[in-house]
């Protein structure tokens, strides 16, 4: 980092501005984050969850599958995937060196599975992840599982199922990372409560406070960027059960002529179940259809879990530009980051490293943190 240290605003405290405020406090910047969430913990969980907006970090299962996104996303966003793979992992070595318990990030690979009427399906979409390697020479290919080599590897999982490993990819566990993220960065001053209407060179315009002055104003607002930035909401809708003895040690997805759901297990024998995404705005409760759907879904290539307890359903919107790419703006006075859609975890500490070079805040990128 330059010696020169920075009086830095950050509008917004989802995964990009608890991450930046973490890594900019660490280089001896003075760091300001104003946000509208009541505090740094995650929602309260329950079945019928309805809270008020929260980070989409929260609700995210945490996938970083940067592979299995050439499904429906550009190269690029693979490429910035894999480099967050290595960046998390040192994210999470660091927490974790400097006091925090929780579980944080887990890399097992992940798989792909299709029932054999999907098969046709499955080897459309496993033709374009094929390309993998020749994108980048990083990027493992998927490689075919036989029936024994997918017991073997997971042993709950139904037989017949066609199978792909995905090697590297990995997961966070987005509560506890967002909320580690916080509590460990103590130099940081947090302004719970408090929402940015507007972001200009050097100023954050905090809603009843009036224009707050800094030297550099940083807005990654998701969503709560608007009218600023032409971006809509993406809904994303998760189900967590609690299934006590059922073993699944990676992610798993479900090619499905519909959706792809996939099924994240979490530490004290939790999963995860979701869907990429639904065209709303709708920040209400899972619907009945969205619920019966997953759950059958992942009940058909997880039979255990038949007897898991539904213990929380939540859902949530993903702020989307209209290419659904993400962008990073930066001027003299002014970072903006935004529109990363549904791969918020997948590319965040790689949009960051970039953007801090974007910004001067960096020499060039060796001087992030990486594995």
């Amino acid at each position: 980092m330059h010696a020169h240290r920075s009086r830095i605003g950050i509008a917004g405290a989802g995964v990009l501005g608890r991450l930046l405020a973490w890594q900019l406090s660490r280089a001896g910047h003075t760091v300001t984050v104003f946000d509208p969430a009541a505090g740094p913990e995650a929602p309260a969980t329950g079945s019928l969850s309805e809270h008020a907006a929260c980070a989409a970090g929260f609700t995210a299962a945490g996938m970083l599958s940067p592979i299995a996104e050439l499904d429906n996303a550009g190269p690029d966003i693979a490429r910035l995937g894999w480099r967050s793979l290595a960046l998390w992992r040192a994210v999470a070595a660091t927490l974790r060196a400097e006091g925090c318990s929780a579980p944080l990030f887990e890399q097992h690979g992940s798989l792909m599975l299709a029932h054999g009427a999907d098969l046709g399906a499955a080897r459309r979409v496993l033709a374009r992840l094929d390309t993998a390697p020749s994108l980048a020479a990083e990027l493992p290919a998927p490689q075919p599982l036989d029936r024994a080599a997918l017991a073997a590897l997971e042993p709950a999982l139904a037989p017949g199922l066609h199978a792909w490993l995905l090697p590297g990819e990995a997961q966070v566990m987005s509560r506890d990372m967002l909320h580690a993220l916080a509590v460990q960065a103590p130099n940081v001053h947090w302004c719970w409560g408090e929402r940015v209407e507007r972001v200009a060179p050097g100023v954050l315009h905090v809603a009843g406070e009036g224009p707050v002055h800094f030297d550099l104003a940083i807005d990654v607002r998701g969503v709560g960027a608007r009218p600023d930035q032409a971006l809509r909401g993406v809904r994303g809708e998760v189900i967590w059960l609690h299934a006590p003895g059922v073993q699944l040690q990676r992610p798993v997805r479900l090619l499905h002529p519909r959706h792809r759901v996939y099924i994240v297990p979490r530490p004290g024998d939790l999963f995860v179940v979701g869907a990429s995404e639904v065209e709303s705005e709708d920040r209400s409760p899972v619907s009945l259809r969205s619920a019966v759907e997953l759950m059958a879904a992942a009940q058909s290539v997880l039979p255990e879990l038949a007897e898991a307890r539904i213990v929380h359903m939540e859902a949530n919107l993903r702020p989307a530009l209209p290419d659904n790419e993400p962008h990073t703006h930066a001027e003299p006075g002014l970072l903006r980051i935004n529109g990363l859609f549904r791969h918020g975890w997948l590319l965040a500490p790689a949009l960051a490293q970039d953007a801090l070079v974007l910004a001067g805040l960096v020499e060039h990128e060796k001087e992030t943190v990486h594995a």
